[in-house]
Formats: C-alpha cells, structure tokens, sequence
C-alpha cells in the first residue's frame, strides 16, 4: 500500500510554516549564538536530493516566541518519492530560533499503512548537529551523506523486525516497559491496550508491526486509565510535542532493537 508523496514548495513551506523563513534569532538570544535561517539549510538539503514533505510546528504560550519556536521538517529522497513503498526511510531537520532546540539532522522511517513517523534511536544513528554552511567540512552535506549512506541498513532491519514474530507473552513484555516512555508513575493503564491495532492490516505478530501499534497507542492517545494518586480515571491526549513525539519513537525503536537482539542473536543493534 504505497501512497505517492509530493514535495512541499517554499510558497506551501511558508504559508505552513512562516518560522523557517524567519531572518534573525530571537532577542534573548546571545550575540554569540551563529544564526542559520532554515530554510538556507532546507535549500542545501533539497541540493543533495531529499525534497521536504512534512513539517510540524510546536505551538507556543509566549506569544513574543512565534516565529522563533522548535519546528521539525521531514524529508525524502527522490528515488522514494519516484517509487514510493510501504516504509521510507526519511531525513529529519530540527531547530529553533529561540535556542530551545539545536539544529540538528536526523534519520526516521515513515510507514504508509498508518501514516506512523517513527524516529530512529540515537543507538542506531547518530544525530548530526549542524553549525555552519559553506565551509569544506559542511555539517549539513556530512550529515545528508551519512543518512544517504546509511539508508540501505536501516531498510534491511525494517526487514529483519517484520521477520521476528512475537508470542503474546512477548508482546505483553514489550507493551509493558513502553509504558514509562507516555505515563509517569502514578498514572495505571492495562499494558493490553496499548497492543490492540486499528486496522487490519495490524492485526498481526511480527516485531516490526507490533513496534508500529505501540507506537500509534502512545502518540495518538486515547488510552484509559487510573491516576492512582486522586483515584480518578482519565483518558489519554494525542502527543503534540515535538520533542516528547521523537523522545517516544527513540524509546520503542530501542525497546525494540533489544528485543530483536535476544529473538536473534545475529541482529546488531548498531547499524
């Protein structure tokens, strides 16, 4: 089930986002600070054939912060979006103009039967901070390079969970330690719902689709449970934060490399 993917042009980037247009840090920042506007490290990655697809924007309460907050911006490679299939591994771009969020360049896989943007542990790949262009050791085309490098391997363990099947013991075991990852301690919920799928399609016992349905119950919310300090019962929120989504996908995707480690004893965690 592949979906065809088009590029965002800057006049949709813009009218999306207006903050990686933005021209200067905001006033608290040091003058040390080396300001790079996004969108210059958008244009570069564009140059080295990954074309900006998605980008997501944290909201702010300070209303002087807008315009300068975190954003994400995921890309594609063009052989991914010429022959689209069911996982992409994808290029992600994160920054702030407000110093809340270094500029940084990361890898993720996107899988289309759900929609599901899954972020790749640090365990796995390394994220690449970016602090200068157009110098002869440039961040943004060292970082590019190795996500292009590295995207054959991350592929093949996308292929390597979907071999490992899990019984419904192991199941459980995973769902239970990707608790701490959404809910702090006082917050009960029965681990059980965070494996029931929401389509077809997932109603299935490989790591990697497992991986995918734990994933979508954390983010997407709407899981029952018992604060166990006031006694009351709540259900939970979809996750919008930027930074709580990637810290929630690096903690399963390692849940998950663990677990593929000791079903195989030929699975390296590190790519």
């Amino acid at each position: 089930m592949s979906v065809k993917i088009k590029p965002l042009s800057n006049e949709q980037l813009n009218s999306i986002a207006p903050t990686l247009f933005t021209q200067e840090p905001h006033s608290e920042v040091s003058e040390k600070y080396h300001f790079i506007p996004t969108i210059d490290v958008i244009e570069e990655i564009r140059a080295n054939n990954w074309y900006p697809v998605n980008v997501a924007v944290a909201n702010v309460r300070d209303e002087e912060k807008e315009g300068f907050q975190q954003h994400c911006v995921r890309f594609r490679h063009f052989e991914d979006l010429l022959n689209p299939k069911d996982n992409a591994v994808e290029l992600l771009l994160f920054n702030s103009h407000d110093r809340s969020k270094a500029f940084s360049i990361s890898a993720g896989i996107f899988r289309f039967v759900c929609a599901n943007g899954l972020v790749i542990s640090d365990s796995v790949f390394e994220t690449y901070k970016i602090k200068h262009l157009g110098e002869r050791d440039n961040d943004v085309a060292n970082a590019v390079s190795n996500i292009t490098a590295i995207k054959p391997k991350l592929m093949e363990k996308i292929n390597k969970l979907e071999s490992i099947t899990l019984n419904q013991s192991e199941k459980e075991s995973f769902a239970k330690y990707s608790i701490p990852l959404r809910f702090e301690e006082h917050l009960e919920i029965n681990h059980n719902d965070l494996l029931i799928p929401h389509r077809v399609e997932d109603s299935k016992d490989d790591l990697y689709t497992v991986l995918n349905v734990i994933q979508e119950n954390l983010l997407r919310g709407n899981i029952s449970g018992i604060n166990k300090d006031t006694k009351r019962r709540f259900t939970s929120k979809e996750i919008t934060s930027i930074s709580k989504d990637t810290e929630v996908n690096k903690g399963i995707w390692d849940i998950a490399e663990k677990i593929a480690s000791i079903k195989d004893s030929n699975y390296l965690v590190a790519a």
